[in-house]
């Protein structure tokens, strides 16, 4: 797992099999990308009360609580626990929750809703990430699933069918992209540049439409790495450019390679083969870099944080910097809670703020914030932070600057992000004592914005595309899934801390 040390890889539970299946998870999921944070006291408050609401409504109805989460009214009881746990967040009636009419009623009237996930993952065939086998192996050494101990563990849940299935089908997702992240070992690349192109090209010839994009990973400072954008262009065409100024972040006790975006001799050459591609998306990697991870590896901060966006931003406006994660520097490695503490005080929270400053700062823009993992993870931990976060990115950088990403699969289908972003408000008198704007309803303009037609733009997704659509392969898949039965799973995938908090 590279930077995972023994005592905390004996913490370590597989999220499939030991999570609560709750529409909305009831703890921090992970990737190898971050240690899991313990169950907080509210989030076991939260689970709680989702267990015994779905248990009432769910006799109700007449259905055991399993089924009964996965349908519209499930969800819809989760996010009346959250509100029941966190205050009034998430915008849901208690009358939605008991009446499935209700319910599948406005999941049918918003699920034509444009949604484009621009920040997606799954994991290829030969993968051999420790992360994630040997999160599972941890669980049978400790004797919690013994059964784990009697064949090696696969990751096949988050492999490309699991990701088509989980992605068009058990989502109101539209169109994705698919990402990756680079290692200094060429096996543990999430999925090659080449990988992820051609899983591009099969499924846009599954749906006959363009459902799926692709991200090129380039790698500054890696040997050829010059050569292998050259490459990617000539031969892969990819629809974006995505990196890690971290360098390596699977394995961060091997990164050797990191680098700024502002490094005008190693990395402004890169930029100039972008534009003469007609490549303007360059999406970078930034935050998840919790003070823990900090005192580990104290000379990749300056790579972290955002401090080399605005120089970047100014010298190249030909280009948009994506920045993912919206630069959220606590990730799941620690507690939410820590973010909101810092927001009381402050009214900041790292590097968010810093990110949304940065046009008023340098008078740029080209820059913008993808939500992946920062709305995840912060939603399940302390929605307060998820509201007041998209709400200084939106006063700073503007509503038509925040990107949707989830990093889905790792929470498995991102259903659950998009209600949860489709109900979510900042509350009155966080807008008032703030200088923030209200998200508005499901369907209104920011929300819009957030969801589909920012990346649409940004990817020059047109009307024709998304007419094609309506009618393509995945669409009558749907259809036909939904007739069968087939609902979500909530299940997630990666790894959970198994502590408390």
């Amino acid at each position: 797992m590279g930077f995972l040390s023994d005592e905390e890889l004996a913490r370590l539970s597989p999220a499939e099999s030991t999570l609560f299946p709750s529409p909305i998870p009831v703890q921090s999921v992970s990737s190898d990308e971050f240690m899991p944070a313990p169950q907080t006291p509210q989030q076991r408050a939260f689970e709680r009360r989702i267990k015994a609401l779905g248990t009432q409504l769910a006799r109700h109805q007449g259905k055991t609580r399993r089924a009964f989460f996965r349908t519209a009214s499930g969800m819809a009881a989760a996010f009346v626990a959250m509100n029941d746990t966190y205050g009034p967040i998430f915008q849901v009636s208690r009358a939605e929750a008991a009446t499935p009419e209700m319910a599948d009623e406005r999941a049918r009237a918003l699920s034509g809703q444009f949604i484009m996930d621009m920040h997606t993952h799954f994991l290829r065939d030969d993968t051999r990430l420790a992360a994630f086998v040997a999160g599972r192996e941890s669980v049978g050494r400790a004797g919690w699933n013994p059964a784990l101990r009697e064949r090696p563990q696969s990751l096949e849940d988050l492999k490309f069918a699991n990701y088509l299935k989980e992605i068009y089908l058990d989502s109101d997702t539209k169109v994705a992209c698919i990402s990756g992240a680079p290692s200094e070992i060429l096996g543990d690349w999430f999925l090659t540049n080449e990988m992820k192109v051609k899983s591009r090209a099969t499924i846009n010839s599954i749906a006959g439409s363009k459902r799926a994009f692709a991200h090129a990973i380039f790698t500054p400072g890696y040997p050829g790495w010059m050569e292998a954008i050259d490459e990617a262009i000539a031969v892969l065409k990819p629809d974006s450019m995505k990196g890690y100024t971290i360098g390596d972040n699977t394995h961060k006790n091997l990164s050797k390679h990191p680098w700024r975006l502002d490094d005008e001799k190693l990395v402004y050459p890169a930029y100039e083969k972008f534009v003469k591609a007609g490549l303007k998306n360059v999406c970078i990697h930034k935050g998840l870099f919790p003070p823990a991870l900090e005192k580990q590896f104290p000379h990749l901060t300056e790579h972290c944080n955002v401090s080399d966006v605005g120089k970047a931003a100014r010298d190249w406006p030909q280009l948009n910097f994506i920045i993912y994660h919206g630069g959220y520097r606590f990730g799941s490695g620690v507690n939410a809670g820590a973010a909101w503490a810092q927001f009381e005080k402050t009214g900041r929270v790292e590097w968010v703020t810093d990110l949304a400053e940065i046009p008023g700062k340098f008078g740029v823009s080209n820059v913008y914030a993808d939500v992946g993992q920062l709305f995840a993870q912060s939603t399940v931990a302390e929605p307060r932070l998820s509201a007041v976060m998209l709400g200084q990115l939106i006063r700073g950088l503007g509503a038509d600057h925040v990107c949707w990403g989830t990093d889905a699969i790792w929470t498995g289908a991102p259903q659950w992000q998009i209600e949860a972003l489709r109900r979510l408000e900042i509350p009155e008198s966080l807008q008032k004592a703030h200088g923030l704007a209200p998200l508005g309803p499901a369907d209104g303009r920011v929300k819009n914005l957030i969801f589909g037609e920012n990346n649409a733009r940004l990817y020059q997704y047109t009307a024709q595309q998304r007419r094609a659509l309506l009618d393509d392969q995945i669409s009558v898949a749907r259809v036909r899934y939904a007739a069968a039965g087939s609902q979500r799973t909530n299940r997630a995938y990666g790894y959970v801390d198994a502590g408390r908090a």
